[in-house]
């Protein structure tokens, strides 16, 4: 008799559908996939391609059942295909899908966030993040009518020339910190600074505050892992930006509308010069949007010499899901709920490693977490790559064997979302205590 081969810890079946999939995929779409941290390089094992999802669970091509942490890397913060979302998007693609013209809904959408996010007394919506932070720092550099920007090492804003200097997310997954392909002159522009280390940007700005054009930050970093502002770091750019003169710009694709019903700006009483956002406020769908002070923000076409557009620019469908998204979430207000859920899981991680010996903890905000193996807080860039990026992957492949799906980097953000229950919060601990246990 003919023994089947053992399948890899982590993997999905053997020439099943996925694997069936990323083959064919592999002949079509450079390395087989559509954006690089999908492809497990950091994790082994062959990625996951989903068939359909609902609330916290989904369901893959080979018909396994997965607890989703990764949430689409942010954006439904209610959970998979939400009723209130789905009927919106549906009633809006009945209309039809794009117009390349005004619509009331991209009016209320404006109007929603300029509410819910005070210092954005304009709104511009583009089409993903990486359009967001691109467009917020040409305005920057035509106010200030200068040309460098400073961002902080491991931070990640998107694909745009400039961001890709020492950036974080699929960046630090594929193990290099810049990319090919960017002009030495564009580099040349980039100033960058460890993140949470004020004393670095103060020396900076002596160096080169009269041709700073913009400090660019994430409030919260989520894309070398989590890792959270230390008291007085965001008030120190804020402080900085304007003695310089520079325009402090808030990267808030990620946590825009993830730890309450508006930004970080907003719940830290500090007011930037221009917000990014995404993810989120497109309800799941492809969106980005920059908005700010009114003296900024006119500078763009068609009131003023800064040139943005885009064609699916407040796409319907879009803006019909992100309405109803922020709708849901003003209305239901599941944040301290998803808080509460994420202190569960951080503190039950953290006791499960101790006991193990593992030298491993849980990073925790709101409904946002990352694990991390390794030793102490993780504070920016060189703490995390200290960590073991392989302890990851193992505890990664361990984690889906057990049916929980997680984000395929040792370098990204987990996200709690309304769907998940106390339940899927005491599943997760009980399948981490496993896959400590065999790596103690």
């Amino acid at each position: 008799m003919t023994r089947r081969p053992k399948r890899a810890k982590g993997a999905t079946p053997g020439g099943g559908p996925s694997a069936r999939l990323f083959a064919r995929a592999r002949a079509v779409i450079p390395g087989g996939v559509n954006s690089p941290v999908r492809a497990f390089r950091a994790v082994g094992g062959t990625p996951v391609f989903v068939r359909r999802a609902r609330g916290a669970r989904l369901v893959s091509a080979d018909g396994r059942a997965l607890l989703d942490f990764c949430g689409s890397w942010g954006p439904l913060v209610l959970g998979h295909a939400h009723p209130a979302v789905v009927e919106a998007v549906q009633r809006a693609a009945a209309d039809g899908t794009s117009f390349g013209a005004c619509t009331k809904r991209e009016v209320e959408l404006a109007e929603l966030l300029c509410a819910q996010v005070p210092s954005m007394k304009r709104v511009r919506l583009v089409n993903s993040g990486t359009e967001a932070c691109m467009t917020a720092i040409r305005l920057a550099r035509a106010h200030t009518g200068r040309a460098k920007i400073l961002k902080f090492d491991g931070g990640y804003h998107g694909h745009a020339d400039p961001f890709l200097v020492a950036a974080g997310s699929g960046l630090l997954t594929a193990g290099v910190a810049s990319s090919a392909g960017v002009p030495g002159a564009v580099a040349a522009d980039v100033l960058v600074a460890p993140y949470n280390d004020i004393a670095a940007v103060e020396r900076l700005a002596v160096r080169h505050g009269r041709d700073l054009a913009a400090i660019v930050v994430e409030p919260v970093a989520g894309n070398m892992g989590l890792v959270p502002p230390a008291p007085g770091f965001l008030e120190g750019l804020r402080k900085i930006a304007r003695a310089t003169g520079a325009v402090l710009i808030f990267d808030e694709v990620i946590t825009g509308f993830r730890l309450g019903p508006t930004t970080v700006g907003v719940l830290r009483g500090i007011a930037p010069d221009l917000t990014c956002l995404g993810k989120i406020v497109g309800g799941g769908l492809p969106i980005g949007a920059v908005g700010g002070r009114a003296g900024i923000m006119d500078r763009l076409a068609p009131l003023g010499d800064v040139y943005q557009a885009g064609t699916l620019s407040g796409n319907p469908v879009a803006v019909a899901a992100g309405l109803a998204t922020l709708r849901t979430l003003l209305a239901e207000d599941p944040y301290a709920r998803m808080a509460a859920l994420g202190e569960t899981l951080a503190r039950g991680f953290d006791e499960a490693a101790r006991r193990r010996g593992v030298a491993a903890h849980c990073a925790q905000l709101g409904g946002l977490f990352t694990v991390f193996f390794g030793e102490g807080p993780v504070r920016n860039l060189a703490d995390a790559r200290r960590c073991d990026a392989a302890a990851y992957a193992r505890f990664f492949r361990r984690m889906l064997d057990a049916g929980i799906y997680l984000p395929p980097s040792a370098f990204e953000t987990c996200f709690l979302s309304a769907a998940h229950t106390p339940a899927d919060i005491a599943r997760f601990l009980a399948a981490a205590a496993r896959a400590l246990a065999s790596s103690s």
